[in-house]
């Protein structure tokens, strides 16, 4: 069901986990804390899930890349107006 490399979660919830080891219906696997420290555990198959990640829509970046050039033409500053002479 699962290989190495794999990404999933418990199904009780929690981070995501990297799948380092498989065994019979046993995952090893590994995840990094808040600390920075890496885990490591051998978890049945029956409490896996594999993750889901939201894919980045690529009209979206376009929009993004569009709306930071915008930004940036219009940061400078504003040409000031002449009065009339009088």
């Amino acid at each position: 069901m699962f290989k190495a490399g794999d990404v999933v979660v418990l199904k009780s919830g929690g981070g995501a986990m990297t799948v380092v080891a498989v065994k019979g219906k046993e995952a090893t696997v590994v995840w990094m804390g808040e600390e920075g420290d890496l885990f490591r555990e051998t978890l049945p198959f029956v409490a896996l899930l594999p993750a889901e990640f939201e894919e980045e829509d690529e009209d979206e970046d376009e929009d993004d890349e569009l709306e930071e050039g915008d930004e940036d033409e219009t940061d400078g500053p504003a040409e000031a107006e002449e009065g009339e002479p009088d």
